[in-house]
């Protein structure tokens, strides 16, 4: 197949619309005739936000932004001078400073760097630390908030420079604003320079929605939702064009709802990460809904937002809050005010448990304080512990007993696939998570080749003539969907539970899975077959001391043996990266097995 046809196919099953939507945006911005270069602004004045403390029992406060710059959870650098954060730096490219006397759209896509890592600061997560603070009376944080946002707004004129270069980004940042008024008990009677940088941010939104639609992610549920919110809170305060904003919010978060988020709750971007992010973000619309007294939303996006949850809940761990590393990621976190890490998804999955269905999903606890700090009273009824399901509509098989959780992922691509990752498959133990996904290192370091790690290697599965399982087309597109056959569903019975599913490639090789998790044990029978000359099976192991005896590997507390049956075979284990945060890579271990031909590779682990 030529390039020429194989990406014809591809945009085909992007679907035109989608297609169209992104190519007219692009040509707008090109011939200079886009709706988005007509808008333009003076930035508004404070204060934003009075900053008065709050009464009643309260979660603790985040105050790391007190005195430090904190980005994707993990990286801290300490305040300038100044005290205020340097809006324009991105400490992962120190080389490098933006510009922000230009406007946003003559900046490219990429170069000088990740620009996630510049980024980060500017999406105002620390607005709810600092809000945080403020209603806890600790001295300075109301003063704070406002000079940093004033500082922020001084940097970074209305649409100019990288901070207001996408649409999500300048909605993530509002929706951090209205999510700090609520904690400030604010949102009803808003300051008039707040509510003009919420007119500013919806100004920047509205235009480019095609864009976002276009990209069938998070982009437009994130818009959309800013645009709801921002635009009821506008038009309630008699800003004329908040009426228009808010009904193409609402307009849009019925729609994503029903086309991204599928039937069982699976999400359009096969991503752990951005599903909580969208799910938060629904959740933040829903929670503004209800505080506004507006319409309600359709049952049918209740029902899908249901499912999204319920989905969340089965992936995470109840006692760690980990939840598999699968799928494409920028570190974006929403919301990030409970007293919690980045990987602990169990303050998300209470939030959207009590918002949409109506209970607790965890016992009172640190999972409770994004909840609190919403508003949001999580009820005394809890849902039962998650079983053992098949997602086939987004292609996950997820296996749980009381000690351990496995999850398969298998191509059921209606949306592009962010990694080339089919039959993957994620172990947990007593929440150690023994075989893993590698993450999202970076979707723009030179200095990291592959940094994304989206390509096979970076999966627990078997690579062909080591190539990927999919061709890449371009940096976020691959070429030659896999189509999922022979799927079985999860089936659990006494002696255990068992799950399947197989696909052929675009040059005629097949693998078949089956996955088998019993009390303390997990086997998983790949079965290989095609054109291929040799094939790679790995198996990417936890941080720790692992040894190589003849086909097995032993570490603290697990063992994984490997038998070939059919074909020659070496075993070597080997030095490998990892991302569980953006932007952060780590060294782990990888059970490598090689073959040369068609064969039955069986793999036993025991716990």
């Amino acid at each position: 197949m030529t390039g020429t046809v194989r990406k014809l196919r591809t945009y085909r099953a992007l679907g035109l619309r989608s297609v169209a939507r992104v190519a007219a945006y692009r040509l707008g911005l090109k011939l200079g005739v886009h709706p988005v270069l007509r808008i333009a602004a003076d930035s508004p004045s404070g204060p934003f936000f009075r900053g008065l403390p709050r009464s009643g029992a309260l979660p603790e406060p985040d105050r790391r932004w007190e005195e430090h710059v904190v980005r994707f959870d993990w990286h801290l650098e300490p305040l300038p001078p100044s005290g205020i954060p340097d809006w324009l730096a991105n400490p992962f490219a120190p080389d490098t400073r933006s510009n922000a006397e230009v406007p946003w759209w003559t900046i490219p896509d990429f170069g000088g760097g990740d620009i996630k890592g510049l980024w980060e600061a500017s999406r105002f997560g620390w607005a709810l630390a600092h809000a945080g603070c403020a209603a806890h009376g600790l001295p300075g944080a109301a003063d704070r908030l406002n000079a940093w946002i004033a500082d922020w707004l001084h940097h970074n004129p209305p649409y100019y420079g990288p901070n207001w270069k996408c649409g999500q980004e300048a909605s993530i940042r509002m929706m951090h604003l209205a999510a700090a008024a609520i904690m400030l008990e604010e949102d009803a009677a808003p300051l008039p320079g707040l509510l003009a940088l919420v007119a500013l941010h919806c100004a920047r939104i509205a235009p480019t929605m095609g864009y976002a639609l276009g990209q069938d992610n998070n982009h437009g549920t994130s818009e959309a939702a800013a645009l709801f919110i921002g635009g009821s809170w506008l038009a309630a305060a008699g800003d004329s064009r908040g009426a228009h904003w808010a009904a193409a919010g609402r307009s849009w978060l019925e729609e994503r709802a029903a086309v991204l988020i599928m039937p069982d709750g699976s999400f359009s971007q096969y991503s752990v990460n951005y599903h909580r992010v969208m799910l938060d973000t629904y959740a933040l619309a829903e929670i503004w809904r209800v505080r506004r007294n507006l319409p309600r939303f359709s049952d049918r996006l209740v029902q899908r937002l249901i499912a999204a949850s319920r989905w969340l809940a089965s992936m995470t761990n109840a006692e760690t809050g980990d939840a598999p590393n699968i799928g494409a990621s920028d570190g974006a976190r929403l919301l990030p005010v409970a007293d919690t890490g980045y990987r602990d998804f169990r303050p998300s999955v209470q939030l959207a448990a009590a918002v949409f269905c109506g209970v607790r999903q965890f016992p009172q606890g640190a999972a409770d304080g994004l909840a609190r700090w919403l508003g949001v009273a999580v009820p005394d009824a809890v849902a039962p512990s998650p079983a053992s399901r098949t997602f086939d509509d987004g292609g996950w098989h997820v296996l749980r007993n009381e000690r351990a959780t496995a999850v398969m992922r298998y191509p059921r691509f209606r949306f592009r696939p962010s990694q080339a990752d089919a039959l993957h498959v994620d172990l947990s133990v007593d929440g150690i998570n023994m075989l893993r996904d590698a993450g999202t290192h970076s979707y723009n370091d030179p200095a990291v080749p592959d940094g994304d790690y989206g390509a096979t290697r970076f999966h627990n599965s078997i690579v062909f003539d080591d190539a990927d399982q999919m061709p890449k087309l371009s940096r976020f597109l691959f070429g030659d969907w896999l189509t999922a056959d022979d799927v079985s569903p999860v089936e659990v019975e006494a002696g255990g539970q068992s799950a399947a599913a197989a696909y052929r490639d675009h040059r005629g090789n097949r693998h078949h899975r089956r996955l088998m998790l019993g009390d303390s044990e997990i086997a998983c029978v790949d079965t290989i077959s095609g054109p291929f000359a040799s094939a790679v099976l790995r198996w990417r192991l936890p941080p720790g001391n692992w040894s190589l005896h003849g086909n097995m590997v032993r570490g603290t507390g697990f063992s994984l043996a490997v038998g070939v049956e059919g074909a020659k075979a070496e075993w070597h284990l080997r030095p490998a990266r990892e991302a569980r945060t953006y932007l952060q890579s780590s060294a782990v271990m990888a059970l490598e097995v090689a073959v040369n031909g068609p064969c039955t590779i069986t793999s036993t682990g025991t716990f």
